[in-house]
């Protein structure tokens, strides 16, 4: 395929693939006016040439914007578009289905790339299949850049650099609490967690590292203090720090994840003893521990019935939204989110600290993160103090994507004070 092309002249700042879809059509939009404003040059792709050029034809600055048509399982084409780029940004899922060319073909130009999946199994193969390449070439490889898990991983790293500052120390525990939640999914997010459940069924290491706290670690630094992540144990908890009932969040085992790899790359600012628990809180008293009870019993009978593919299809067929669709304009708009984050001090101090975020957390919020990590991969990578490689959010851009998702998401990050152990 021969040498590529020195990523300071190549065509394109960003490509934003996969633009059609619910969150990528939001996508462009977004990238179009920001890009506007900086002159990043931009490219969308997809599969339909006639769908892209409706979302392009809506798009400010619409008459300058490339488009590329291929199909996300041509390695040829992929290494043909990721050479014209700085940087890729994907809204293609399920990624374990219509991602791995794409990765590769980054890994292999030192394309910096960027993605929204919840996908650990498929995040873990990509890592070791791609990460010396990257590291070769310089392509800074970043998954999990929407709602999972910027909040989190962003939000623990801002909670750690508090506790490092008055204290001299990081906590030593951090668990996470959703306050709030307000919004809907994505069709893709649907078809992601679809694709999961029929991996599940033929991979026999599915359970296995869905269960590994430290399964995005490098290897050799797989072991810790956590336990087994489960999605939906038949369990609720007591809250002393906010006196109130938590409940599993299906997106926990996920966050918790990228969290305990952002501390094993980045050699341990947080500590090897630093454990983190991601939950929903509900509220004190009976009403809260029933809340939370119905809650998981409901979350289990679900998993339940997407393990079993008959009533797997039927719920596709009759609940689930369908690929490109998602939630309605007023859902998105009017959606919200906030997290409380409990740190323990080795002393027994606890800090808090509280991150807060306007719009459905599902698509209107995780675009808005996305493009802000494409923006920060493409207009501070000289700021960025990381080379190629396989990153987490906060690994990688830290504070520099922290400051542009306050300023532009619609995020907020602060602390809630000090109270003596």
């Amino acid at each position: 395929m021969g040498e590529t092309t020195p990523t300071a002249e190549r065509e394109f700042d960003i490509v934003l693939w996969g633009a059609t879809g619910a969150t990528g059509r939001r996508a462009a939009h977004h990238l179009a006016r920001r890009g506007a404003e900086n002159g990043v040059s931009l490219a969308i792709g997809g599969r339909n040439r006639a769908k892209l050029e409706t979302v392009r034809d809506g798009l400010a600055g619409g008459d300058t914007i490339a488009i590329l048509v291929g199909d996300s399982l041509d390695a040829a084409f992929m290494h043909d578009m990721t050479a014209r780029t700085r940087v890729v940004v994907s809204t293609v899922g399920p990624f374990a289905l219509y991602g791995s060319e794409l990765v590769a073909a980054c890994a292999a130009n030192g394309t910096h790339y960027c993605d929204l999946t919840g996908e650990p199994q498929w995040m873990r193969a990509m890592i070791d299949a791609h990460q010396d390449t990257a590291r070769r070439t310089g392509a800074r490889i970043v998954h999990a850049c929407g709602h999972d898990s910027i909040p989190s991983d962003l939000g623990v790293q801002f909670l750690q650099e508090a506790a490092v500052a008055r204290h001299g120390k990081p906590c030593r525990r951090i668990a996470n609490r959703i306050t709030r939640m307000k919004g809907g999914f994505s069709g893709g997010t649907a078809a992601s967690f679809v694709n999961a459940m029929k991996v599940r069924e033929t991979d026999p290491d599915f359970d296995r590292l869905s269960q590994d706290p430290y399964a995005l670690c490098p290897e050799g630094e797989r072991d810790g203090p956590d336990g087994p992540d489960r999605m939906m144990p038949l369990e609720v908890t007591w809250d002393a720090d906010l006196q109130a009932w938590t409940k599993p969040f299906f997106m926990g085992p996920m966050n918790s994840k990228v969290v305990r790899r952002t501390n094993a790359i980045m050699d341990y600012p947080y500590g090897r003893d630093f454990t983190y628990q991601e939950t929903a809180l509900t509220r004190g008293g009976i009403g809260g521990w029933w809340a939370a009870m119905s809650y998981t019993l409901f979350g289990r009978a679900l998993l339940i019935a997407m393990a079993i593919p008959a009533t797997r299809r039927l719920l596709q067929r009759r609940v689930l939204p369908k690929s490109g669709e998602g939630p309605s304009r007023e859902v998105r708009e009017t959606g919200s989110y906030e997290m409380v984050m409990v740190g323990e001090m080795p002393d027994g101090t606890i800090l808090k600290a509280r991150i807060t975020a306007q719009g459905d957390p599902g698509v209107r919020s995780t675009t808005l993160m996305l493009t802000e990590a494409a923006l920060c991969l493409a207009e501070d990578a000289d700021k960025i103090a990381v080379g190629g490689g396989f990153w987490t959010p906060a690994a990688a851009m830290g504070p520099l994507l922290r400051d542009r998702i306050t300023e532009h998401a619609g995020l907020s990050f602060e602390m809630m004070g000090d109270k003596p152990g």
